[in-house]
């Protein structure tokens, strides 16, 4: 799969690690950065770019990482396509892509460690959206508010 993926400082170090795991598994991996430490460095410099290349098609699935994942859910969720979720179990990162059409997890560099991290994103990564008519018409409903301008 290619996978983009995108921190500031506060989840760079995780950012570097699950960007070796997902090589390793065989994945396709754009950085949209940071490509370096740097503790004045803003989220949205590198969510945006990621969040913009998932809604193109650019990318088929994001992964975004700051201090909490509470920032880069934010700000990826201003994109329009864009379905993104701070995600701290197993569970939910599964069940957000098959119910909810998830496309970008966020994870907390100072909230989970890598090993959780890891298993969450291979979850969100096998997942894939169950196209029930129910999703689909809440989907609908979510998308139109794109629309509503």
């Amino acid at each position: 799969m290619r996978v983009g993926i995108a921190a500031d400082h506060g989840g760079f170090g995780l950012k570097e690690d699950l960007l070796a795991r997902l090589r390793a598994a065989g994945h396709e991996v754009v950085d949209f950065g940071a490509h370096r430490l740097d503790s004045s460095d803003d989220y949205p410099d590198f969510v945006i770019p990621l969040a913009r290349a998932v809604a193109a098609g650019k990318v088929e699935r994001g992964v975004a990482v700051c201090g909490s994942g509470v920032g880069a859910s934010v700000c990826a969720n201003k994109i329009p396509g864009v379905r993104a979720s701070m995600i701290n179990d197993h569970f939910s990162a599964r069940q957000g892509v098959e119910d909810d059409h998830m496309n970008i997890i966020c994870l907390g560099g100072r909230t989970v460690g890598p090993s959780l991290a890891w298993d969450n994103v291979e979850a969100f990564l096998a997942a894939e959206f169950s196209q029930a008519e129910r999703h689909l018409r809440r989907l609908a409903k979510v998308a139109s508010l794109e629309k509503d301008e």
